[in-house]
């Protein structure tokens, strides 16, 4: 085996979305970095295996969905025919494409890209296991520890079976079966299901809390509810599964819930999606003085530095929200500290959208936390049924939220589900960010007719002055 040393100002280690862009602009800055990376190019589980993965396959979803909508236009269509191997080899070439093209970006900024396993020696020294068989020693100034999250497992099930998927495996779409069970109804597994049960699967989720997407404003949720439970089989809530044992023909799955029709049923396959954890196991890390706390996660300061003042750490392996955006602005935040500016990660929004259908998206505070800490705000709402833009979609069951400062009107969060909502959220972000007001998004004349103009209209609506919806006045 080859052994090589070498040196760098900046290791990075993990080259999913938060990874490649700490490494690229820091090379942009003038740096000399090396990024490592388990896959032929950069991209990271985001692009593998992950958001663009599930999201080519979404919008077949999305497509096969509205065909089936169009019957109400009087616009028939027979069966869609679906061609698996075609479709998979279609959202293959989407992830090869998007992944090839970061590996010329890599090779453009002069970035060294390593594909291997690192080791921390100590805190300035990595041993790289190769692809290629090779081992080095490699010598840095800072290190970014980007290196993500995996998939968690479901409690006491110890099953192993190709017809037990998770989230990675579901997106390999080896076959499409004919009735499936979808562990979790949080935004991972409603996505993987919408996209089974667009393409014919009988999908049934089970989720252990009283409604689906926990944590998520219940109004955002009622609207999408109401259309995962026309497009999925059956939808088991305050119930889990207690085990699995596989059968000729499927998964026996057993589940504990107190108004369950059937204790027992079996499915051709089961999804387990109930949630990540950070991928913190990192060989030798303990070498360093870098210091996780009780969830597994390392624990950062506001530049994303670790315990250890040379090692940074970003994206999912720092805490929450796990999402690769909120990664993407972490690691170019920590390549500026690292390349000598004065620069904290503190946004006032941090967007999360649900690719579902509808979908849902939300930054900001949310109705909920300002009822926890107790804030004077105003919740305003333009139903999309008072949308000329919605009920030219045919889709008039969304909503548009936003969350005021009761005083000045001050945008302090925002939300909205409907077609394209994860569109839409971009304005309520710039809104909290700048510290926009109610009246500024008011006079901020959107296009029309667009969906856009629902958050003009909200706004509106904290003067009473809407011109879609009506408020009887209060004396």
């Amino acid at each position: 085996m080859s052994e090589e040393t070498n040196s760098m100002q900046l290791a990075v280690i993990g080259a999913g979305p938060g990874g490649y862009a700490a490494a690229f602009l820091a090379a942009d800055l003038g740096l000399k970095v090396a990024l490592i990376g388990g896959e032929e190019n950069p991209g990271g589980v985001c692009l593998y295996c992950g958001c663009i993965p599930s999201k080519a396959l979404l919008h077949v979803a999305n497509v096969i969905a509205e065909a089936r909508q169009a019957a109400h236009w009087g616009i028939g269509f027979s069966a869609p025919l679906i061609d698996v191997e075609k479709l998979r080899s279609w959202k293959n070439d989407v992830v090869r494409k998007l992944t090839g093209g970061l590996g010329l970006l890599t090779r453009q900024r002069s970035v060294r890209y390593i594909r291997g396993r690192v080791s921390f020696l100590d805190g300035r020294t990595l041993r790289i296991e190769r692809h290629d068989g090779g081992e080095e020693h490699l010598t840095f100034e800072k290190a970014i520890l980007a290196t993500g999250s995996r998939a968690s497992k479901l409690p006491g099930v110890s099953l192993q079976s190709p017809r037990l998927l998770d989230s990675t495996a579901a997106l390999e779409l080896s076959a499409i079966p004919k009735a499936m069970l979808v562990v979790g109804g949080g935004y991972i597994g409603l996505e993987l299901g919408t996209i089974y049960a667009s393409l014919g699967t009988k999908v049934s989720v089970v989720e252990m809390t009283a409604g689906l997407l926990p944590g998520v404003d219940r109004d955002l949720v009622s609207v999408l509810s109401k259309r995962i439970e026309g497009l999925f089989h059956s939808v088991m809530l305050n119930a889990k599964v207690v085990g699995i044992k596989e059968e000729n023909g499927g998964l026996r799955v057993r589940f504990d819930g107190d108004e369950l029709k059937d204790a027992e049923q079996i499915y051709e396959s089961v999804l387990v999606a109930v949630g990540r954890k950070p991928n913190s196991d990192i060989s030798g890390l303990k070498n360093t003085r870098v210091e996780l706390d009780s969830h597994g996660f390392v624990i950062v300061d506001a530049q994303r530095r670790t315990a250890d003042p040379d090692i940074f750490a970003i994206g999912d392996v720092a805490g929450e929200p796990m999402l690769a955006h909120k990664a993407t602005h972490e690691g170019r935040m920590a390549a500026e500290v690292i390349a000598g500016r004065k620069v904290a990660f503190e946004p006032r929004a941090i967007p999360a959208v649900v690719f579902t259908d509808p979908e849902v998206a939300w930054c900001g505070l949310t109705e909920d936390r300002a009822k926890e800490e107790g804030r004077r705000v105003k919740i305003v709402r333009f139903p999309w049924g008072a949308s000329g833009r919605a009920a030219t979609l045919d889709r008039q069951d969304g909503m548009t939220k936003l969350v005021l400062d009761l005083e000045n009107g001050q945008v302090l969060g925002a939300a909205a589900v409907g077609p394209g909502a994860g569109e839409l959220i971009a304005e309520g972000v710039l809104a909290v960010e700048m510290g926009a007001l109610a009246s500024d998004v008011m006079l901020s004349i959107h296009p029309h007719p667009t969906l856009s103009e629902t958050f003009m209209e909200a706004a509106a609506a904290f003067f009473g002055q809407s011109t879609h919806i009506y408020r009887l006045k209060k004396d």
